[in-house]
């Protein structure tokens, strides 16, 4: 596996191939992360990973500092995977001079859920998703579902914006107890770990209440949050969407069975949790 920090050689390396397949991911990698390697494998030729921790999308009093970075054994496991390059920049590297023009997605989209509890995130990851794409310019690209919203996004911007990359969606990778897999897993502490599941069985709940024929939303939310809080967590949102635009379904869309998805995002201790589930 070729490791690679410059833009510009990084372009040398991919001179001439036509289908590469591109994941990328901020490191500190776990089994989901190489799920989507091995989707990726099975839709392009060479595969490329990028390690990139994106100041843009964090906020004033978010992880940057302390989100964690675990670059060689990031590169062992990539290696293991069969990635063709790894692209790790450095900050001077993907920001050689101050990002002043951002990619901004609509507010109807991007203000919502996650936007409204972390402004600015999806600005940041637009911005970097599209300069990632300028410098690796695959024929597709693989995002993992749990971060639904952004998948959504990203995929409505490679289309708005005519690039040549197709979007794929990989399915939220699991433990055993249904928690969701993500790097920021690792700050829970043991007790918060056997609790964290929890949030995942909440969804199911709301899921299950939904196909029984519940025809009002907020209720079911409502109840989810309560919950969630009455066992220690700080639910930001339950939300239950409409998948074609995460917009809340009207009557009319509950009877007409229009497809829904229900998201959550909780704070267990000091550790945000995000998760989905489609209905």
């Amino acid at each position: 596996m070729k490791i690679i920090s410059s833009i510009d050689d990084l372009r040398d390396q991919l001179h001439g191939q036509l289908r590469t397949a591109f994941v990328p991911t901020m490191g500190n990698l776990h089994e989901g992360h190489l799920s989507l390697m091995r989707l990726a494998r099975r839709h392009g030729d060479p595969v490329v990973a990028s390690i990139f921790v994106n100041r843009l999308q964090f906020g004033p009093n978010e992880d940057f500092d302390k989100y964690p970075r675990t670059f060689q054994a990031d590169v062992e496991k990539l290696e293991k995977e069969g990635v063709y390059v790894l692209f790790a920049p450095t900050e001077k590297d993907m920001y050689p001079e101050p990002q002043e023009y951002r990619v901004r997605p609509p507010d109807g989209l991007g203000n919502t859920l996650e936007g409204e509890f972390r402004p600015g995130f999806f600005e940041g990851v637009c911005t970097v998703v599209t300069k990632l794409f300028s410098c690796v310019q695959p024929r597709v690209a693989v995002f993992g579902k749990k971060d639904y919203q952004q998948l959504m996004i990203v995929r409505n911007m490679a289309r708005q914006l005519g690039l040549p990359t197709e979007i794929i969606g990989a399915e939220t990778y699991r433990a055993d107890d249904g928690l969701a897999l993500s790097s920021r897993n690792g700050y829970l502490s043991s007790e918060e770990r056997a609790e964290a599941p929890v949030l995942y069985q909440q969804l199911n709940g709301v899921a299950e209440a939904m196909r029984a024929g519940e025809r009002d939303p907020l209720a079911v939310e409502r109840r989810a949050m309560e919950h969630l809080a009455a066992r220690g967590w700080k639910p930001d949102y339950v939300s239950i969407r409409k998948r074609i635009d995460l917009q809340a379904p009207s009557a009319a869309d509950l009877e007409a069975g229009t497809p829904l998805v229900v998201l959550a995002a909780a704070k267990l201790g000091n550790t945000r949790l995000i998760d989905n589930l489609e209905i």
